[in-house]
């Protein structure tokens, strides 16, 4: 089990733009930190989640 954005998720196994993607999000407008660390946009494909990871995403917003 995975904790994403606070919420039990299955996700072990998955990388995460699989992940982010799985969450209805595109990778190009997000940014994904695991256990407190942020993951590069060039590494989401190859870097997997694995059992008992915390991971946040994160949307950019624009505004006035």
């Amino acid at each position: 089990m995975v904790t994403v954005n606070g919420k039990p998720v299955e996700a072990a196994g998955m990388t995460a733009a699989a992940l982010v993607e799985a969450q209805g999000y595109a990778c190009a407008q997000v940014a994904v930190e695991c256990n407190e660390e942020i993951i590069p946009k060039a590494e989401l494909g190859s870097t997997v989640i694995r059992d008992g990871d915390v991971v946040e995403i994160v949307r950019f917003v624009g505004g006035g």
